[in-house]
């Protein structure tokens, strides 16, 4: 039940658009206990979409990566595609590409990758999780949970790209029984993927070597920004717990292991405090206990989630959380929902908010 930027069950687009931040990957569920989570959250989501709240989350120290947020920034220069190429499909299909005319990505990380590859004006739709501002008007193919092949098929895509936790997979089929290239790719669960996704895109797409660019682009950025973290006056690394929060549902999720978020805690110099304290899943519901165990010194959240249940005020009242270092501090990470966990080409501004928070002047860590 890792949560991310790709996988939720889709909420309803309003007039500040979608909730496409806070996605759940769709994964077997172990048990009837995990079944029955798993379910509870995805009807949450789906009933509350953004949530509401009394406080802003806190905003990061650079001004300039506040202000980029929500745009990708391309390679430059126009794409030259080779073409034709054939390339292995995640799902064990061979997929050959003649034409990247019209692309269809289907989840938003990897329209991120489209666009910052250069091909943002050859995309035709877009699912409901790719909100930067470069694809915010594409007509959106996904309804509520899932792909509509009928909505993919009838803007005559040349390219189709989904993940493994792409579906339902009747609406793969049928966009493959259509005779359209169907590409699928492994998802992204740290760090280490976001150069192998980019790759993989690249070179369906006929840009092997814009996507060594890219690569090399990302890598650096994000190697920047780890050169940046202090060094821990003490010796000790700032313990940072992931919660995964939906308050006007009561949804109140603490990260561990699977949750997707160690991979960038742990580059941004600190500890994931609940897999630290032996939750080796994804997710389990927030006791007093776990939290006492995890014993967190500060809070990563999802800022929909921070504002879902009033901001610093709220959060303190949910069992547990005042009783932290974390709570009684009241010291939170907040990053917008829509980036968080999407490791790939915005994954260095993901980590620069991560940092600036975390050692913030006068923080832990200074």
């Amino acid at each position: 039940m890792r949560i991310s930027q790709d996988f939720a069950p889709r909420a309803t687009e309003g007039p500040a658009g979608p909730d496409a931040a806070t996605t759940l990957r769709r994964r077997p569920a172990r048990g009837r206990a995990a079944a029955a989570l798993t379910a509870a959250v995805a009807f949450a989501l789906v009933l509350t979409g953004c949530g509401g709240g009394n406080d802003s989350a806190p905003k990061s120290a650079s001004a300039k990566s506040a202000a980029d947020a929500d745009r990708v920034e391309p390679l430059a220069g126009a794409p030259a595609p080779k073409l034709p190429v054939t390339v292995d499909s995640a799902d064990g299909k061979k997929v050959t590409i003649d034409s990247t005319d019209r692309i269809v990505p289907l989840t938003g990380s990897l329209s991120e990758i489209v666009f910052t590859l250069g091909f943002g004006k050859q995309v035709v739709a877009r699912d409901i999780t790719a909100t930067f501002e470069q694809a915010s008007r594409l007509p959106v193919v996904t309804r509520a949970h899932d792909v509509s092949a009928e909505s993919v098929l009838s803007l005559k895509p040349t390219i189709v790209l989904a993940d493994t936790t792409t579906g339902p997979s009747e609406a793969i089929g049928q966009i493959r029984d259509a005779g359209i290239p169907l590409l699928v790719v492994e998802p992204a669960k740290g760090l280490s993927d976001v150069g192998r996704r980019i790759d993989t895109v690249a070179e369906a797409l006929g840009v092997p070597s814009a996507g060594t660019e890219l690569k090399q682009r990302t890598e650096k950025r994000i190697a920047d920004v780890q050169k940046s973290i202090p060094d821990h006056a003490d010796g000790r690394k700032p313990r940072v717990a992931f919660l995964y929060l939906r308050g006007s549902a009561s949804v109140y999720l603490l990260g561990g292991a699977e949750s997707g978020a160690s991979s960038l805690l742990e580059a941004a110099g600190a500890v994931d405090a609940g897999k630290e304290s032996g939750l080796d899943k994804d997710f389990t519901a927030i006791t007093s206990e776990a939290l006492a165990k995890a014993a967190p010194d500060a809070i990563l959240l999802m800022t929909k989630g921070f504002e879902s249940v009033g901001g610093m005020d709220g959060l303190v009242k949910i069992p547990g959380i005042a009783e932290t270092p974390a709570g009684m501090d009241r010291r939170v990470v907040t990053v917008d929902d829509g980036v968080l966990l999407n490791y790939g080409p915005r994954t260095d501004r993901v980590l620069t908010e991560i940092v600036e928070q975390l050692y913030a002047k006068g923080g832990k860590g200074q």
